[in-house]
């Protein structure tokens, strides 16, 4: 499968009268937007603002963060299943707004919902940081449910992205980025002294508000199955959670892994990048044990030599990982895992929530425990009162004069196990 990727360098947005990219600035027609997004009883009021890198600007509590996308060629559109028709999506060409993106804010939905600072020790904690940031404060009508709560501030998110991805139709890209998979044949023919390395892309999935989407059906109804890599850059995966903010995977992350990145950068030089393995994070040990058993079958059925494990969450979701983990180098694959870690304030205690001796290569995300003062800002884009109830927060974290004292994994995209500070580890 093979998909070409469009990348239009957004270096400024603005409001304007028309919503277009002239001269790499992204214009956006704030009434038309807002009327866009309107309509659904649930949601009380909607307005827009855009904090831009540097400004003294802080968005809480953070919802989502997605990408402006739009399928120019090939089957299928963007976010499919949700917003798009059902198909497979992940060849032709997609066009990107790169260095935009979707914040969704507003009255907090759950109680791990996170911040971004665009300036000062806080931005350099996220990644949305250093992005042009259309901001939609969507307000939901009283005494709405929380699932409803987030149902209609996740599609509100992705209507908007869907909105101005539309603007890079028919833009010429700066840039034109091919990803390519071979079969599995095709790959053992074309590349018969490379290892072979799968990604095992563990979601989001244990409960009420823990809700990650594959092609629309949320992924606690799924097991364990294969997809191609481009088919995660067309949205077929989407974030409907609410996890602690540092390492939960918003869906620009989903849309920018960059592990499936690093691989498609050495595929075909040092590795053959077989595939992604998907794979849900379960409550009950039962249905561990048959997530994992299945998802070691998938490597050993692909003939791996090597795969990276990611995870989404803490605690609970550690024994699915260690599980995988366990059960693949069982079958002669190698492994490594991405996580972040939760060791205390003091950085003394047990990393992770479970543990085996062959996870023995581990990249890590740090330690979310870790506790940072965030400096009061000029602007607050949403609601800032609830800092003290977040996960990382606690009474008294928001201080009169407007400064924040957190654990790190309050900040959306801290220590993201998928992340954009992983480093690739060679593990053959």
């Amino acid at each position: 499968m093979r998909l070409e990727i469009g990348n239009i360098f957004i270096k400024d947005v603005q409001f304007g009268s028309e919503t277009k990219v002239e001269s790499n600035v992204l214009y956006v027609n704030k009434e038309e937007l807002i009327k866009e997004l309107s309509g659904d009883e649930h949601i009380k009021s909607i307005d827009i603002e855009i904090a831009r890198p540097g400004e003294s600007v802080r968005i809480t509590p953070v919802k989502d963060v997605i990408e402006p996308r739009v399928k120019v060629e090939g089957p299928g559109g963007i976010f499919p299943g949700v917003l798009s028709k059902v198909d497979t999506v992940g060849q032709g060409r997609t066009h990107v707004l790169k260095g935009a993106a979707v914040v969704t804010t507003g009255k907090i939905v759950g109680f791990q919902e996170g911040i971004i600072d665009m300036t000062g020790p806080g931005a350099d904690y996220t990644p949305f940081s250093k992005l042009f940031n259309i901001v939609v404060i969507a307000e939901p009508v009283d005494g709405l449910s929380q699932h409803e709560h987030e149902k209609a501030v996740r599609m509100v998110g992705f209507k908007a992205a869907k909105y101005l991805g539309e603007v890079a139709r028919n833009l010429t890209p700066d840039e034109v980025k091919v990803y390519e998979t071979e079969t599995l044949l095709e790959g053992m023919k074309k590349y018969p002294d490379l290892p072979r390395v799968g990604y095992v892309y563990m979601l989001q999935t244990q409960g009420l508000l823990h809700d990650t989407y594959v092609y629309g059906v949320d992924a606690k109804q799924i097991v364990p199955t294969i997809l191609y890599p481009t088919e995660v850059m067309d949205g077929a995966i989407i974030s409907g959670n609410c996890v602690s903010a540092c390492d939960k995977n918003p869906t620009y992350v989903h849309l920018n892994n960059p592990i499936i990145e690093d691989l498609y950068e050495r595929h075909g030089k040092d590795i053959n990048f077989v595939g992604v393995i998907i794979t849900n994070e379960n409550v009950y040990l039962a249905d561990k044990e048959r997530s994992s058993n299945m998802t070691a079958k998938l490597a050993k059925y692909l003939g791996l030599d090597a795969v990276i494990i990611s995870q989404e969450g803490f605690g609970n979701p550690d024994t699915d990982l260690i599980m995988n983990c366990k059960k693949i180098e069982m079958e002669g694959i190698k492994t490594v895992i991405v996580t972040d870690e939760y060791a205390g304030r003091d950085g003394a205690s047990q990393s992770l929530a479970d543990a085996d001796v062959r996870a023995n290569a581990v990249v890590t995300g740090g330690n979310a425990n870790e506790v940072v003062v965030l400096p009061p800002m000029e602007k607050v884009i949403g609601h800032v009162e609830y800092v003290d109830t977040i996960a990382g927060g606690f009474a008294g974290s928001l201080r009169e004069d407007g400064s924040i004292e957190v654990e790190i994994q309050a900040i959306t995209g801290a220590t993201n196990e998928t992340g954009f500070g992983y480093l690739t580890a060679k593990t053959y």
